[in-house]
Order: structure tokens, then C-alpha cells, then sequence
């Protein structure tokens, strides 16, 4: 089983800061009563001033409070006349010189407390709860939170048998140190009994002091380095320094006028052919055509008439010649018959 911790407690010596800044030895129990009795007396007085979080300090007898509040027109009144009023009463509370300084919230939607306190009033005044988590969830993530968590317990809605709902938007790493969580917890009074509100609120993540003043020494030596390697080029003799594309445009034109120059050369040194030397050659040309479409008819076996004729006479004779072959042939039979 795992043990809930105090968010802020966890992170007190990290990255938070201890709210009571006093030490005794002998008076610790009457110092921790008086602390206890002013910010009781404190938060009842300014209950509509949005009081979030109350800083005590001791020297001597003399006791320094500071107040954070959303409204800090409503702690010191017209003319500091509510800051008189309160210092008065708390003196007379613990019988010791009371110094009082106000601290404004600059954002109040990021303050856990404050946050929760307005849940609180919007139960009390019978709105759901669960739409009064959404609206703070949607209203603090707007405001700039990386994450957030809202739980309520207890009667909710009225239900005989009392529960949790939580609701959570974003990341909220509870045990990172270096992570800024802060957290805040009030009670509802209603008909129905009371209803604890808790709510956590991730802002980001914060450096501790030992390692911001090391990145800040290393920031100043590099820039320390690159001021001097600075001055070092600036004194040296400033060189032409020439853009990509002008290099690359200068090396195109450089190619270009090496080929004309080139072509040209090349042009100069060719011999010019006289035009005589031109005619005798395509009338060379033109005979050796001729000479040689006549030597390819000559060539060209030629077929005798005689062939054709001896042809045309042969197919009648044979015609003929079968006619007395027939002749002979009944003569001989007419013979034979006689003499038979």
C-alpha cells in the first residue's frame, strides 16, 4: 500500500519555501499557538478577499506577516484604513508588535487554494458538482496549467452513502520534485454534511538554485567566448565574402565564355574549302550515280523473244499432232477387220 504525500511538504527545501520562518528552542508551542490563532483571525476577517496563503516571520518581538490575495483593495480598504484596523486587532490578539505587508496574486486561476475555495462556494450554493469540476477544469487549463486534478468526497448530490469523484485534465507527476504542483484543500458546508475538495495544479517544471546559477555562470563564459572570438576576426583584414549564389552565378558565366571562346578557336582553324573543289566533287558525284544505274541494267540478264515464240508455237503443234495419231490408229483397226 502506498502512502499519500503532501504535495507542498514533499517539495519544501527543493523548490518551495517554508510558510512559518521562525525557530525557538523553549517557546516553540506558544510561537506555533500564535501562528495558528493569526492566520485563523486573518482568514475570517478577509474571507471575501480571496486570501490564499499567509508568510510569518520572527525577530525578536517583533512578528512580520505577509498576506497573498486576488483583492488586495478589500485587505487594505480606503486609505489603509482596513490595514490599520487589522494590525490593531492582531496585536491585541498575541500581544506583540505586528508588521503587515499585502502581496497581490497576479493570476488567481493557478492558485490551488483559490481554486478549490470556488468550488466550495459553487456547492454551497446548490449547483452541481460535477459541473462545477468541469468549469474549473476548463477555466484553469485556459489560464495556462499544464495539468490539473479535482476531487470531491463525500455526500454528493445528496446520496445516502458518501464517495469520491475525481477528475483530472493534462499531467500532474507528483514525484517529480523539480515540477511546480501546487495544492490546495477546503471543506463545503451544506445540509447534506460536508464535502472535501482537494485540487492539484501542475504549472511546469522549476530549476533549483544550485543548477540555475551553474547554467547562468556557463551562459556568461560562452558569451564571453564569442565576444572575443569577435573581436579577434574583427581585427584581422576584412575579406571579400561572397554569397553562394553569387559564386555559383560567377562559375556560369566563367563556362559559358570559355565554350564561345573555344568555338571560335575551333572555327579559325578549320581550313575554307574553295568552291571549284565543291562543284568537281558533286559532278563526281553525280556520275558515279549514272555509271552506276547503267552498269545494274546491264546486269540485268535480258530475256530472249525467241523463248516466247518457240512457246506459242509449241502448244498448237502438239494439238495436230494428235489428230493423225488418231486417224492412224481407226485406219489400222478398219485393216484388222477386213482381214478378219
Amino acid at each position: 500500500m502506498g502512502h499519500k504525500v503532501h504535495p507542498i511538504g514533499f517539495r519544501i527545501g527543493i523548490i518551495r519555501d517554508w510558510q512559518a520562518k521562525w525557530y525557538a528552542d523553549k517557546h516553540y508551542v506558544e510561537f506555533l499557538q500564535e501562528d495558528l490563532k493569526l492566520r485563523k483571525g486573518i482568514q475570517e476577517r478577509y474571507a471575501e478577499a480571496a486570501v490564499s496563503q499567509v508568510e510569518i516571520e520572527r525577530q525578536a518581538n517583533k512578528v512580520s506577516i505577509t498576506i497573498y490575495t486576488a483583492r488586495p483593495g478589500i485587505v487594505i480598504g480606503r486609505g489603509g484604513q482596513r490595514v490599520d484596523e487589522t494590525r490593531a486587532y492582531l496585536e491585541h490578539l498575541i500581544g506583540k508588535k505586528v508588521q503587515l505587508n499585502i502581496q497581490e496574486i497576479q493570476r488567481p486561476e493557478l492558485d490551488a487554494y483559490l481554486v478549490a475555495k470556488q468550488v466550495a462556494e459553487q456547492i454551497e450554493r446548490r449547483i452541481a458538482f460535477r459541473r462545477a469540476m468541469k468549469q474549473t477544469l476548463l477555466r484553469t487549463m485556459q489560464a495556462g496549467a499544464k495539468g490539473m486534478k479535482v476531487s470531491c468526497a463525500g455526500r454528493l448530490g445528496g446520496a445516502e452513502i458518501a464517495r469520491r469523484l475525481t477528475m483530472h485534465e493534462g499531467r500532474v507527476p507528483l514525484h517529480t520534485l523539480r515540477a511546480d504542483i501546487d495544492y490546495g484543500f477546503i471543506e463545503a458546508k451544506t445540509t447534506m454534511g460536508r464535502i472535501g475538495i482537494k485540487v492539484w495544479i501542475y504549472k511546469g517544471d522549476i530549476l533549483p538554485e544550485a543548477k540555475e546559477d551553474e547554467l547562468e555562470e556557463g551562459i556568461l563564459e560562452a558569451v564571453a567566448v564569442v565576444e572575443t572570438e569577435a573581436e579577434s576576426v574583427a581585427e584581422e583584414p576584412a575579406a571579400e565574402v561572397k554569397s553562394v549564389d553569387e559564386e555559383k552565378i560567377e562559375e556560369t558565366e566563367l563556362a559559358a565564355a570559355e565554350e564561345s571562346a573555344e568555338k571560335e578557336i575551333a572555327e579559325e582553324e578549320k581550313p575554307a574549302k574553295p568552291a571549284a573543289r565543291r562543284r568537281k566533287k558533286a559532278a563526281t558525284e553525280e556520275t558515279e550515280d549514272t555509271t552506276d544505274e547503267e552498269s545494274a541494267e546491264e546486269e540485268k540478264p535480258a530475256r530472249p523473244a525467241t523463248k516466247r515464240k518457240t512457246r506459242a508455237k509449241a502448244e498448237p503443234k502438239e494439238e495436230k499432232t494428235e489428230e493423225p495419231v488418231a486417224e492412224a490408229e481407226s485406219a489400222e483397226e478398219e485393216e484388222n477387220s477386213a482381214t478378219t
